[in-house]
């Protein structure tokens, strides 16, 4: 994963699924990508039962902000009536008119989306809401979560493939996942590659592997276990 402060360098497939040239990863599937999210991370953090007054989020790669706008929306069909916090990690951001395309897919993201969009835009990375604090740190993943002094209570794993960008999954960068968690938290990814799944057990969490969406079989979840 290289460090970059320049936007995403983006093609587009299938009219409307934007895919990373660096990587050669898309970002989510036309076939259901809101459904994916809310089953791996929303449903794979036991969410929204698990919200609470200050309920606390955080995301390695913000990509589209489909994951956020997600979540806002399960957060306000709950009937919550403070802010929702959320810290997302990312090196290559995209821009808001690109953002604002792939989330054309998804309707009801999309129009949840507006006021965060013009935010973006503006060029705030603090993104502020009635409802919502969300704070979009630009840079390599590897060098700011250790200096964030934030602990989330449910992790979304959501860099690109293992296979194509090891170095958002490699078993340092788990360990500051743990050390940035909250007693009790959580993660999921909907990845089950097997050195990721090990890297986060060894950084402390209890990780199961659980059906996937889609054509995906496996996903990974899993809960921080309590210190000896």
């Amino acid at each position: 994963m290289q460090r970059s402060d320049q936007s995403a360098n983006l093609t587009w497939r299938d009219g409307g699924v934007p895919v990373s040239t660096l990587f050669d990863d898309p970002y989510f599937s036309l076939a259901g990508g809101l459904e994916e999210t809310r089953h791996v991370f929303l449903q794979g953090n036991d969410l929204p039962a698990r919200f609470r007054p200050g309920f606390h989020i955080a995301e390695l790669g913000f990509g589209t902000g489909l994951n956020l706008i997600a979540a806002l929306l399960e957060w306000r069909a709950a009937g919550c009536k403070d802010r929702l916090y959320y810290t997302s990690f990312e090196a290559f951001p995209m821009t808001a008119a690109d953002m604002s395309r792939a989330l054309e897919a998804f309707p009801a993201a999309r129009a949840a989306a507006e006021e965060v969009l013009a935010q973006w835009a503006a060029g705030r990375r603090v993104i502020e809401l009635p409802d919502l604090r969300a704070e979009i740190v630009l840079g390599d993943a590897r060098e700011t979560l250790p200096r964030w002094g934030g602990r989330a209570e449910a992790w979304f794993l959501d860099g690109f493939s293992p296979a194509k960008n090891p170095e958002m999954w490699a078993p340092g960068l788990m360990a500051q996942v743990a050390a940035h968690t909250a007693r009790g938290g959580s993660f999921a990814s909907y990845t089950a590659a097997g050195f990721v799944r090990r890297g986060l057990q060894e950084a402390g969490f209890a990780v199961t592997r659980v059906p996937g969406y889609g054509r995906k079989r496996h996903m990974s979840r899993g809960v921080l276990k309590d210190s000896p």
